[in-house]
């Protein structure tokens, strides 16, 4: 057997990695070689960037705090809330670097929050980009569609319910009937579905559109509201979503938005008063706020530096809580269907076949939905699912552009528009509208136009009418009074027809005439 050779001294074996002393290095930690590979490649920090660590630092740094996990990002990284004491309070972290004008506030990660925290964050960024804190300081806010409206407010009644978000209100200190008295306000701050064209396949109803609207009428129609101007806003009407501000002129309008306060709700609307608290500032319920609550409108998004409604925060809240019952648009549940047959779309014969449909109870329960003329209306029945084109009977009211006329509709408006009313129908016209008489809270409407003088009783088929009597006792009083139609004084001025016979269009045939005429009487024999 052979011997083992010993390794010589100074091979390369021995060598590797030795240094000078004979001893092995010890190995990089990973913070080193971190800092290694990152040495060339140094990013300047952003501006301000040092001061908002150093705030860091100075706030939690060795201190005990309190983090609250609000969830994780779609890498897994942990979204939290760190609290640290300050005194007896706590107070946190980034709502602090906010309001110091060292953070930005995200939308997506702020909505892991709370409402209220949520609300806090945003109302701290506004103020210090109005304050130019630090990150902001020559912070302009870009040209926006929306402009402020100062120390605009008034009080008036509900006459009509565009849709779930627009309404308009009479004002009390316009006269009556003036063109100037009705307002369309748009409430602030928040977007109901879209009422669509139900004919139309391209442009139809969106879900709880019908209810959000038929929430605000049996609430607010008829009804005393306080309405606080806020803003305008210029938007598209091709979308109704906010103009750019480069956009054509011809393609926008000018909305007005405000809030509308109405008194407190009676148990017997069934309105849940506890979901709307009040407030010091709030005179009265916010509409906006009870329609965001039952989960029947959206809450509009407002750029920073846009305007919105003084109310937002209260309105976050409310939409919040709908959002968490799951209630109205927020639910999975879809709304009833109701299918309205509308006879005023169909031809004459239609609605004389519907008529002994209508003739087996005496009277009906309708709701005005149009006022035509001061006695002409469209009338929806729920119980027969249909609308139909009514006429009171015996009365007359002026035709389109005679005097009086634009007076009659705005009385009609104010008394039976959008509200439940009772209906008696006697008969149907050839042109497919139904007549009768019409009673809203057991006042019959026929005898309040006669009463102002802005309607004539027809002598025809006045025995028909259930309340004759009180039709001629009302326009008898008008004519004492020499009311409107019944105090003209001037006599009116009759048109005599032009004969055919000087029509230059009909020179021809004159002459004929006249030739024949000639004829005859030369072959007449004379006397």
């Amino acid at each position: 057997m052979g011997r083992r050779l010993a390794k010589s001294e100074g091979t390369a074996d021995d060598t590797t990695n030795v240094d000078d002393s004979g001893e092995a290095p010890a190995p990089l930690t990973t913070a080193q070689r971190l800092a290694a590979s990152t040495v060339s490649t140094e990013v300047p920090p952003d501006r301000f960037g040092r001061e908002a660590k150093h705030f860091t630092e100075t706030q939690v740094l060795n201190r005990d705090v309190r983090v609250v996990v609000e969830g994780t990002d779609s890498f897994n990284n942990i979204i939290g809330s760190v609290y640290y004491p300050d005194g007896d309070t706590a107070k946190d972290l980034s709502l602090e670097l906010v309001k110091n004008g060292l953070a930005k506030y995200v939308e997506w990660s702020a909505n892991m929050l709370d409402v209220e925290v949520k609300i806090k964050l945003k109302n701290a960024e506004r103020q210090a980009k109005k304050e130019q804190l630090r990150i902001w300081t020559g912070f302009k806010p870009p040209v926006t569609n929306s402009k402020p409206i100062h120390d605009q407010k008034f009080t008036g009644k509900v006459v009509e319910v565009v849709s779930g978000d627009c309404i308009i209100v009479a004002d009390d200190a316009a006269p009556y009937g003036s063109p100037s008295a009705e307002w369309q306000v748009n409430l602030s701050s928040i977007r109901a579905p879209k009422l669509g064209n139900p004919r139309r396949e391209d442009n139809k109803p969106d879900k709880f559109a019908r209810e959000s609207k038929e929430f605000l009428r049996t609430r607010l129609i008829g009804k005393q509201v306080t309405v606080e101007m806020e803003y305008s806003g210029r938007i598209s009407t091709m979308d109704g979503q906010n103009a750019v501000p480069v956009m054509n002129s011809a393609d926008t309008r000018v909305l007005d938005y405000g809030s509308v306060f109405l008194g407190s709700p009676s148990p017997a609307d069934g309105d849940d008063t506890s979901s709307v608290p009040s407030t010091g500032t709030q005179p009265k319920i916010n509409v906006a706020e009870l329609l965001l609550s039952r989960g029947f409108a959206e809450i509009s998004k407002h750029r920073d530096y846009e305007e919105r409604s003084h109310y937002f925060d209260a309105l976050l809240a409310a939409h919040s809580r709908a959002e968490k019952a799951k209630k109205g648009i927020h639910s999975d549940k879809l709304p009833p269907v109701m299918h309205i047959t509308d006879f005023t779309m169909v031809n004459s014969k239609k609605a004389k076949d519907f008529l002994p449909f209508l003739q087996r109870n005496r009277r009906h329960t309708a709701v005005v939905e149009y006022v035509f003329s001061g006695h002409r209306f469209k009338l929806t029945i729920p119980k027969e699912t249909c609308s139909i084109a009514f006429s009171l009977s015996g009365v007359r009211c002026p035709g389109k552009d005679e005097p009086y006329s634009s007076e009659a509709i705005a009385l009609m408006r104010r008394m039976i528009l959008q509200r439940d009313v009772e209906i008696e129908v006697e008969t149907v016209d050839r042109t497919g509208t139904f007549i009768g008489s019409l009673w809203e809270s057991k006042t019959n409407v026929g005898s309040v136009l006669l009463e102002s003088g802005l309607a004539k009783l027809s002598s025809f088929s006045l025995d028909r009418i259930p309340d004759a009597h009180v039709l001629t006792r009302a326009e008898k009083s008008a004519k004492q009074q020499k009311l409107k139609r019944y105090g003209r004084t001037t006599p009116r001025v009759k048109k005599f027809r032009t004969c055919p016979l000087l029509n230059p269009m009909n020179r021809k045939f004159s002459r004929l005439l006249l030739l024949k005429f000639l004829v005859v009487e030369s072959s007449m024999p004379r006397q």
